[in-house]
């Protein structure tokens, strides 16, 4: 089963890559690695819900946020390499959370991501990360997720 098919078993959907709101490209292949772009979580072109975390949204609507973005992160990765079967490894995921002042959910909602990639990459899906807590994201986005792959 190649991941896009796993994907869409486990009910969700690759979209299109999210086009860049700035200076910047959604990937940069350096050898055998790509890194992306931080992903929002664009749905159709805008943004799915935007806020913080411990205020405006609990750690599962942020999980399910974490979640968007890493599905983005892919796209923008089969972008680049062109088929998700020619990824090696998931090595590193950074997950930023819009946070309030006392919100140490980080680690939660970023399982959304990892937890998504994990399932759909198996063995290879897991990886290092961190889970950083913000003031704001860009357009106010909740989660802002990255991903650096191995790819073949």
């Amino acid at each position: 089963m190649t991941p896009e098919q796993k994907i869409e078993e486990l009910g969700y959907t690759l979209p299109a890559p999210v086009a860049p709101v700035g200076s910047y490209v959604p990937t940069v292949r350096t050898g055998d690695l790509v890194y992306t772009s931080g992903q929002v979580p664009m749905l159709e072109g805008k943004l799915h819900q935007t806020g913080k975390l411990g205020t405006d949204l609990g750690v599962d609507e942020g999980k399910a946020q974490a979640r968007v973005c890493a599905l983005n992160a892919l796209a923008a990765v089969k972008g680049e390499i062109g088929e998700l079967s020619r990824v090696r490894r998931i090595v590193k995921v950074v997950v930023f959370v819009a946070s309030a002042p006392d919100f140490t959910g980080q680690p939660q909602v970023a399982n959304g991501a990892s937890d998504l990639l994990a399932e759909v990459f198996g063995e290879q899906g897991k990886h290092a990360r961190s889970a950083v807590g913000v003031a704001a994201l860009p357009l106010d986005a909740p989660v802002e997720v990255e991903l650096i792959v191995e790819v073949g």
